[in-house]
């Protein structure tokens, strides 16, 4: 056994035990605080009550416009537990990060060797984007992980002549194609066939008809499920519509709704601000870039730029580091063709640039280490800034007057809950290793050490999750609301009145919906219409109600002054009763 695979054993189980505390000790802290989660969870709740696996109702007459691999996970994992909760609904995106990072050491371990696997990998689980994505109920991580190990093991199959069946590829674009369509098998097939091609491994040919066939097996469970949904009863028409929508129109720009409509710059901004705290090296090191600037000859720019052959230096880099420039590109180039971008679709190209980004810091250690030790104390300054100001939230040092502007009481509402919230010995414990860690790398000497740093990422994105946002996002979620609904109503159907419905992407109380266990439906989808009963409306809703429903008198049962996580309207409970027909 090679010195290479030891340090992999011995580093593989602290990763894990790395990656199990970072994102699976606080996965519950914070309850549903934005539409996209519940909206995902009540999916699998209405598997659940159902007992449809294909094509399940929710929210009154909505189908899910995503394939159900995730759907099935949570409600897989829900069912063993005894019930869907937003532990079980965000453990399946945890449980893939922690697979994609655990593949990536493993994966360029073995190539380039544990240092710089490790760096990756610990880089890859501490950006701020994917801790996000690992830490929610969203299709995207499940989508990435599946994605970039797809990658591996297709390159792997690669590096074997292609030979034989890459059945572990297969399987895993098959489950990335089940999680948000064949987006899932065309990027690690394209990734991974323009690699070999311009690494000049195999001919294009032969790379058609192989990524081709691999293809066509990894869609054989999508159309699978295709066929099965069609044939349920809100399948149908309604069904290939929606398909075609979410998989066609999104990407050529033409949905018949806006729907994250950016340039491609977008694109670049997100991976910038997705990488944070590290992108922070960008600023740092700015100064280093003029420096060298002015000490440049530019009469031989031009020169230089003849003799420039990109294309041919890509060509002669060392296989694996190719693969990675590659899969980078072809997955940021994708998704810049689509209006539609979103800061998440890029989750699969970031296993890729961490191993750049590793290279990198590795480089800065050994040429510039004050560019490292820069970093290292704007991280603990910002750790420190962090904790004092939680401080003087608790003590009353911030006057409630400091927080003024449109949204004031909201703000006045988060500081009392930060104030108030109970500090037990889990949260005490969390602040005192972040200010130790804080304090350790500003009491280090001036070579900077890249664990050190690291870990200060961790402890402050631990007291993140575990201090600082579960008070916030327990004032923001609708939680509340529902609970106070369900005293009011313990069972029974409760309706819903939106004025901004768009069939292909309409607007439900999502959150309120999850914690009642998906009884809401709207008002227009109720045949018959009921004679009474509790209407959730937002803002000054009730108005337009009465002019489409003109038969129902309407009594304010409850005013939250609570504006919805969903879409922000201030939320208002209404009885209704209908005096009428209509």
């Amino acid at each position: 056994m090679t010195p290479l695979v030891c340090d992999y054993k011995k580093v593989g189980i602290p990763l894990l035990i790395i990656c199990a505390i970072s994102l699976l000790l606080f996965l519950d802290a914070t309850p549903f605080n934005t539409r996209g989660e519940p909206r995902e969870a009540v999916v699998a709740m209405s598997m659940i009550n159902d007992g449809n696996w294909i094509l399940p109702v929710n929210n009154g007459d909505e189908i899910a416009f995503k394939p159900p691999l995730l759907h099935w996970l949570v409600a897989g994992i829900s069912t063993l537990a005894g019930g869907v909760s937003e532990f079980t609904s965000r453990l399946p995106s945890a449980l893939a990060a922690i697979a994609m990072v655990l593949a990536t050491f493993c994966f360029f371990s073995r190539r380039l060797g544990t240092q710089i696997a490790l760096i990756t990998a610990l880089l890859t689980l501490t950006n701020f984007e994917v801790h996000r994505g690992a830490m929610t109920c969203r299709v995207d991580m499940l989508l990435a992980a599946l994605t970039v190990m797809a990658c591996y093991a297709l390159y792997t199959w690669g590096e074997r002549g292609l030979r034989g069946v890459p059945w572990l590829g297969i399987i895993l674009c098959a489950g990335a194609a089940l999680t948000k369509g064949p987006v899932g098998i065309v990027l690690p097939c394209g990734a991974v066939a323009l690699t070999l091609l311009i690494g000049r491994h195999e001919k294009f040919l032969t790379l058609l008809w192989k990524f081709a066939l691999v293809a066509v097996m990894s869609l054989l469970p999508l159309l699978l499920w295709y066929w099965a949904a069609y044939n349920e009863p809100h399948g149908g028409e309604r069904f290939l519509q929606l398909i075609y929508e979410e998989n066609i129109l999104r990407f050529t720009g033409q949905m018949t709704y806006a729907s994250h409509i950016n340039p491609w710059p977008y694109n670049v901004m997100t991976m910038i601000t997705g990488f944070l705290p590290y992108s922070l090296i960008l600023l740092i090191v700015l100064p280093l870039g003029v420096k060298a600037m002015r000490r440049y000859d530019f009469g031989s720019l031009i020169e230089r730029m003849r003799m420039w052959r990109p294309f041919a230096m890509v060509r002669c880099m060392e296989p694996t580091r190719l693969f990675a420039l590659v899969s980078l590109f072809t997955i940021f180039i994708f998704y810049c063709i689509p209006a539609s971008k979103r800061s998440v679709y890029l989750l699969p190209a970031y296993p890729f640039a961490a191993l750049f980004l590793a290279e990198y810091l590795l480089w800065l250690r050994g040429r510039h280490p004050r560019s490292l030790h820069a970093l290292g104390i704007t991280l603990a300054s910002l750790t420190l800034i962090i904790v004092a100001a939680f401080v003087a939230f608790r003590s009353g040092a911030i006057p409630e007057a400091f927080l003024n502007g449109r949204y004031a009481s909201e703000n006045v509402a988060f500081m009392q809950a930060l104030a108030k919230s109970p500090l037990g010995f889990m949260e005490i414990f969390l602040l005192v290793i972040a200010l130790s860690a804080a304090v350790s790398f500003l009491s280090h000497p001036r070579k900077p050490r890249l664990a050190l740093l690291i870990s200060m990422v961790i402890t402050l994105f631990l007291c993140l999750d575990g201090v600082f946002l579960p008070p916030v996002m327990k004032v923001k979620t609708d939680r509340g609301v529902a609970r106070y609904i369900q005293k009011l109503q313990p069972t029974g159907t409760v309706y819903s009145y939106r004025t901004d419905v768009l069939e292909a992407n309409r607007m439900h109380p999502f959150t309120i919906n999850f914690y009642l266990g998906d009884r809401i439906i709207p008002i227009d989808k109720a045949h018959p219409l009921p004679v009474q009963g509790l209407l959730v409306t937002g803002n000054d809703e009730i108005t337009d109600f009465l002019k489409v429903f003109p038969t129902y008198t309407t009594e304010l049962v409850y005013d939250s002054r609570h504006r919805s996580c969903d879409d922000r309207k201030q939320i208002k409970i209404y009885r209704i009763i209908n005096q009428g027909r209509f």
